[in-house]
Parts: C-alpha cells; structure tokens; sequence
C-alpha cells in the first residue's frame, strides 16, 4: 500500500471514541459581564495610576476611554505635552502605562492599550481645558437637552461656576459642566 494512502475501517465497523478535555491546572479565569459600576471602576483606577506618570514624564493625560468595541475591550490614552508628543512618547508611555496596568488588572480581562496624541479634534475633559481653550470652535454633546439641543457647535467663551458658556449663532448658551458627556475642539 502507498505511503500517502491511510487504511480506515468501513462505516460500521468503526468505534466511537470518547475524548475528554483535560481539566486545566491551577486557577481559572472567568470573567463576567461587562457592568457600568465595573467600568466607573477601572477608570477611576486608571487615571490613578496613569496620571501621575504622565505627570513624571512631563506629559499630560488629556483624556481617556474604556469601551467595548468589535474587537474587544480597548482602553485609549490620550497625551499630550507643550510642543506636542511625539511616536516615541506614545511607546514610551503605552510600554509604561503596560506593565503597570498588567500589574494592578490582572482580573480585568482581555483589552487593548492604545496610546496616542489627542490630534485637532482634542477631547476637553476637565474644568481647565474649558478655560484653556476659551476663543476656540467646539462640539459639544449633553446628556440632556439644553435649551432644546443636545449638540452645540460654537465658539468656547470659558467656564464659570460649573456652567460652560458657548457662543452659537451670535447668542450665548449656558450648559452645566455635569450635563456635558462628549465636548472636543472643532476644525
């Protein structure tokens, strides 16, 4: 008989074999869904350990996200420092920012780090970046509707006592701070 050919027996005189899966050794993960109080917790997390070192590499953490998107769980970073971040920069602190959130989210599951420059289209986040940017055309998106818009596109007039006032159409728009959930620096 040629090498290439195999010798199986007919149908019926084929046995059935039971194969068991071995049971893996040691501990084994299994991880939940994803729940928002889980989610509010790992950024809190986050920026507690991502912050301060960017801080020590004179950078700073602009903004972040933690999502579901089609191809898993993806943390991003967002850097930046005066001047602007440079490709090294982001390695540097994506290799960083790694090991340690290797370190303190074992549990956490699977998840991609992405560590990038905020581009034109910067995300504001904090309180500071609403006075910072004053003078600049800006998106912003509110979780519910403020004078009958939920998205406003304008020139950023600052903040003032949790209100973020933007000039649209010649006419000024106050929106509380806590009502805003996206807000970027438009073209």
């Amino acid at each position: 008989m040629p090498k290439h050919c195999v010798n199986r027996p007919l149908k019926d005189q084929r046995k059935k074999i039971n194969i068991k899966k071995p049971k893996p050794k040691g501990k084994v993960r299994k991880y939940k869904s994803w729940s928002w109080a889980e989610k509010e917790k790992i950024i809190a997390q986050v920026k507690d350990l991502i912050e301060p070192l960017c801080e020590a590499e004179g950078m700073e953490l602009v903004h972040f996200e933690y999502q579901r998107e089609a191809g898993g769980k993806i943390l991003r970073l967002y850097i930046d420092r005066p001047g602007g971040v440079t490709l090294d920069d982001c390695v540097h602190i994506s290799r960083q920012s790694g090991d340690l959130l290797d370190v303190y989210f074992e549990n956490t599951g699977p998840y991609s780090l992405e560590v990038s420059s905020p581009g034109p289209n910067r995300p504001l986040g904090k309180k500071l970046d609403f006075e910072r940017f004053k003078g600049n055309r800006v998106n912003i998106k509110t979780a519910q509707p403020v004078d009958g818009k939920q998205k406003f596109k304008g020139v950023l007039m600052g903040i003032s006592e949790e209100i973020v006032k933007l000039s649209v159409d010649d006419k000024t728009v106050a929106i509380p701070y806590q009502e805003i959930t996206m807000a970027r620096l438009a073209d």
